[in-house]
């Protein structure tokens, strides 16, 4: 459930697992949490990226290929400070099969078990203003690395 004050900055879209969100492809924000009724533990922003808007910025989480920014790195973070999804990682490449970086992302993002809501705007530049404003409340316990 998203709180009453995220409730009230925008029009948020229904909870769906990150791997099957069919996200639109205009700009806006998303919030992440953890578990199917978890708390909300990101917020992000995506600009029309190519005309790929919010579809595009998640899918390059799902792919594996956003180890390094934003909530790929966060999810990355604390999957290596599980022992226990460690030493799955470190069997991998004891037996033979070592994954290469993207499946290590696939790995810890599945770990991690998100799930995803969305609200469009207009343009990048509001998307930017929403994500701020979702940022700056002090109830949430964020992941990002900008606070």
């Amino acid at each position: 459930m998203i709180g009453r004050e995220m409730l009230a900055v925008a029009s948020w879209s229904d909870w769906v697992p990150l791997a099957a969100a069919e996200a639109p492809t205009s700009p806006g924000v998303y919030l992440v949490r953890q578990g199917a009724s978890g708390p909300v533990v990101y917020v992000g922003m995506a600009g029309e990226r190519q005309g790929k808007g919010l579809n595009g910025r998640l899918r390059r989480y799902t792919s594996g290929k956003a180890l390094a920014s934003g909530l790929g790195e966060a999810v990355f973070d604390r999957a290596l400070a599980d022992p226990a999804w460690l030493r799955e990682r470190l069997a991998e490449v004891e037996t033979g099969k070592p994954m290469r970086a993207t499946g290590w992302g696939k790995a810890a993002l599945a770990w991690a078990d998100l799930h995803v809501c969305w609200a469009t705007t207009d343009n990048r530049e509001t998307a930017i203003a929403l994500e701020k404003n979702v940022l700056a409340m002090e109830t949430v316990d964020w992941w990002n690395r900008d606070r």
